[in-house]
């Protein structure tokens, strides 16, 4: 059971920390938590998320399956934010906001960004909660 106290870590790959920084900071406004010469470290929406320099470990293109990550927001004005966000940012998705599962129990709005590093985030929103484990 996750304890709220506690924070989910997780390490990608990227090819230039200074384009990784824009993306996460400037465009999906994460905070920097620290920088370093090999990596940077960010509040990514309550978790930790570490961008490590490694330009030979990363996808020459964007796949959302099997590997991707992101965001399964609680509350829809929450996803909805993030949408209104990544188009005032000029960002791209490679999968537009769309609807998954339709009419089924596990229905939810979902969508697919690349970072500069093809490192793919996904964020979606439940309509039923209990759907979200």
């Amino acid at each position: 059971m996750r304890n709220p106290e506690n924070v989910f870590h997780l390490a990608i790959p990227c090819h230039d920390l200074e384009e990784a920084q824009k993306f996460y900071v400037d465009k999906l406004k994460c905070r920097l938590a620290r920088r370093y010469e090999d990596r940077i470290t960010l509040d990514f929406f309550g978790d930790q998320l570490v961008c490590h320099l490694s330009p030979d470990d990363v996808d020459r293109e964007p796949r959302t399956y099997p590997r991707h990550f992101g965001i399964t927001f609680r509350k829809r004005q929450d996803f909805e934010a993030l949408i209104r966000l990544v188009q005032e940012q000029s960002l791209s998705f490679i999968r537009e906001p769309h609807l998954r599962f339709d009419g089924l129990k596990e229905e939810h709005q979902t969508c697919f960004l690349a970072d500069p590093s093809n490192n793919v985030l996904e964020f979606k929103y439940y309509f039923d909660p209990s759907m979200m484990y």
